[in-house]
């Protein structure tokens, strides 16, 4: 998943998420800094979140179960990954929701896995901390070596 494809998504998801927690266009509006024009005009497809706004939905709606579903896990994680897609790593402790992973290789000090929505990888240190993440599985099987 990329940067345009996460953003595609929240926006999609904007409406159902409002409904999920029972809020109003103006009420919404307000927590995610836009105007209520804006968010009917996102809301009908005719304008986007952009990328900022899309982190502030999925920051103040981490718990969304809709948010979860159709990112494939925790949205924060995912925001990381995408925001420091060329950055060194952040040692970060692996969530314990294994629903969205599936074990792609396992050695004896590590783990891959493969996230079922997004696509990503993630390496894991056999304690659950993440030490990398990437769309490139060969780029964390390098790290192995």
């Amino acid at each position: 998943m990329n940067r345009n494809e996460f953003i595609d998504i929240c926006n999609s998801k904007l409406k159902a998420v409002r409904s999920e927690f029972s809020l109003s266009q103006e009420i919404m509006a307000i927590m995610l800094g836009i105007s209520k024009k804006t968010l009917v005009e996102i809301e009908k497809g005719r304008s986007s979140l952009g990328w900022s706004g899309s982190v502030v939905l999925c920051s103040l709606f981490s718990e969304s179960q809709i948010i979860w579903e159709s990112l494939g896990g925790n949205p924060l994680e995912l925001i990381h990954l995408i925001a420091f897609e060329q950055s060194e790593p952040n040692y970060r402790r692996a969530m314990s929701v294994r629903v969205w992973w599936h074990t792609v290789l396992e050695e004896e000090n590590y783990i891959i896995e493969q996230n079922i929505v997004s696509q990503h990888y993630r390496l894991l240190s056999r304690d659950g901390k993440i030490l990398a993440s990437s769309f490139d599985i060969q780029e964390l099987k390098s790290l192995l070596k």
